[in-house]
């Protein structure tokens, strides 16, 4: 079965981003807003256990902390995806870099850039008119992240909470 890690900001946050993706990211309908700590991975039954128990372990090692979020970005030339930039903060890469290693494979396809993608796949006349337009508008988002989420995929593509992880929070 195919997993990914993710967190889920507010829901302000997730309003303002949903009304472009569901205009502009196909995969509006597949996954709410997120930022993606873990790439989507294979796991059989035994190996997400043992991963779970091992998230519980790093969700104990984090207390809360904000992220900014402030501006819309790209990553073109190399694909036109439209993203608000989040602040690559210690707290957000020590949590990254955690689920890299030990009993989870490194599969980063690219350098970790913290981001909530707002459109993706567009023709190239399109993604030059919606970064046009984004980019001049004023994003400015304060948020507290105080867990994160194990996702799994179902068979029509969507991805759905297998478990959630609260920072700070004393697992057994």
């Amino acid at each position: 079965m195919k997993y990914g890690i993710v967190i889920f900001p507010s829901k302000p946050v997730q309003d303002e981003v949903n009304s472009y993706r569901k205009r502009y990211d196909p995969h509006y309908a597949l996954i709410p807003p997120h930022i993606t700590l873990k790439d989507a991975f294979e796991a059989d039954n035994d190996q997400i256990q043992e991963m779970v128990t091992e998230l519980k372990l790093i969700a104990n090692e984090f207390e809360p902390f904000k992220i900014n979020v402030n501006k819309v970005s790209t990553f073109a030339p190399v694909t036109n995806t439209i993203y608000l930039k989040v602040e690559a903060i210690q707290q957000l890469i020590d949590l990254h870099e955690k689920m890299q290693q030990g009993k989870f494979s490194n599969n980063q396809e690219f350098s970790f850039v913290p981001h909530i993608t707002l459109a993706q796949k567009l023709s190239h006349d399109e993604y030059s008119d919606v970064f046009g337009s984004l980019k001049m508008k004023d994003t400015q988002y304060e948020d507290t992240v105080d867990r994160f989420q194990l996702l799994y995929q179902l068979e029509n593509g969507s991805w759905t909470v297998y478990e959630t992880f609260v920072f700070g929070k004393e697992y057994v």
